[in-house]
């Protein structure tokens, strides 16, 4: 763990950091942290940034587990909301420094997730007594593998900086509130031949040719689609990798058919796993990798408020996100941010600067209601 330092020492440490105005518009703001690099695991000079603003801030605690920095209000509420986002960006491709034109800001991270990120720090700095208690996450590694993220650290060496009644992760959403998340899994599918000489290929029996009625049953399968909160997910079992062969003039004995499941959030890993076990009864089947789903608890009171400040229709999220690592805690979380997922990760990567500040009226709307 990286022990915080007092204000005044962090100067003396680093006075290299950079400086945040929290003054400045959200979309200023956001351009100031795109022109911070931070590349998954080089998150230390952003995450200064970050401590060092809010350590100016006289309403709220904050304290810091590596390059992870997470900041309270301590005002007796009867609720604790969480607003979560990730530091880190994907590797940079060609699109720093950031740049304007018209309404979009262009940039590496501008979608994914230094917008929101932005909208959080606005949030800190000018909610400063909030009709919630308010948890803000600022986080590292969340674009890597999952030994390093920040968040789940939290989970597992501070859960009670991450106590809550609600949730919001600060993804891409096209400022569309999208509830909750399905799970993954991965899973090897695999077939057994009889190796032989490709020229005497009778005395043989060939894995992959095995395979097919994998890929049959596959091609067949109905995704089931269910309804949750008054959300629709949509299920999916898909190949997205075939192995095998062992030379070019070689039957192969083993072909194995990696499969992803991408299942709703009220199945567990047990559910989920009979689940692939029984599309493929006769196979050996061995799962590889695993990731809950979270339910989106939007009957919950801090959830609807939330809904009903943002203005937006609710839809289920699709893909895996962080807000499971809120669902695993007990608490119920959303994903509401101001980029476009459609444009994360990508050389062409930009966020609408109205987003920005649409998304942090909004989210003070909620707070101060």
């Amino acid at each position: 763990m990286t022990p915080s330092l007092a204000p005044e020492a962090l100067a003396s440490a680093n006075e290299s950091v950079a400086e945040l105005d929290l003054s400045l518009s959200g979309g200023e703001l956001t351009a100031r942290l795109v022109d911070i690099p931070s590349v998954s695991g080089d998150e230390r000079a952003i995450a200064d940034a970050v401590e060092a603003a809010l350590r100016k801030l006289p309403h709220l605690t904050v304290d810091r587990d590596g390059n992870t920095v997470v900041a309270r209000t301590n005002l007796g509420r009867a609720e604790r909301i969480v607003l979560a986002g990730h530091l880190d960006t994907v590797p940079i491709a060609d699109n720093l420094p950031s740049r304007v034109e018209g309404d979009l800001l262009h940039g590496c991270g501008t979608s994914d997730m230094k917008a929101g990120v932005a909208v959080q720090l606005r949030i800190a700095a000018t909610v400063t007594e909030p009709n919630r208690d308010l948890t803000l996450v600022f986080y590292e590694c969340e674009e890597v593998e999952e030994a390093r993220n920040g968040l789940s650290r939290l989970v597992r060496d501070h859960p009670d900086w991450l106590q809550a009644d609600f949730a919001v992760l600060m993804e891409p959403s096209s400022a569309q509130v999208e509830g909750g998340c399905q799970g993954t899994m991965r899973a090897r599918v695999t077939t057994a031949g009889h190796r032989a000489h490709s020229a005497r290929s009778w005395l043989g029996v060939n894995a992959i040719h095995e395979a097919a009625p994998v890929l049959e049953r596959l091609a067949a399968y109905q995704a089931r689609l269910v309804d949750i909160d008054g959300l629709q997910y949509h299920e999916g079992l898909n190949a997205v990798r075939i192995e095998g062969g062992v030379a070019l003039n070689v039957i192969p004995d083993v072909c194995s058919v990696i499969v992803n499941f991408r299942f709703a959030p009220d199945r567990d890993r047990a559910s989920a796993e009979a689940h692939v076990r029984e599309v493929f009864e006769g196979y050996q089947v061995e799962v590889t990798d695993f990731a809950a789903g979270a339910l989106p608890g939007l009957s919950h009171p801090a959830a609807a408020a939330f809904i009903a400040a943002t203005g937006t229709t609710p839809q289920a999220k699709f893909g895996w996100t962080d807000v499971a690592r809120f669902s695993a805690l007990g608490v119920p979380a959303v994903n509401y941010g101001p980029g476009d997922p459609n444009l994360a990760h990508t050389r062409e990567e930009h966020c609408s600067l109205a987003a920005i500040g649409e998304c942090e009226r909004r989210i003070a709307d909620w707070l101060r209601v």
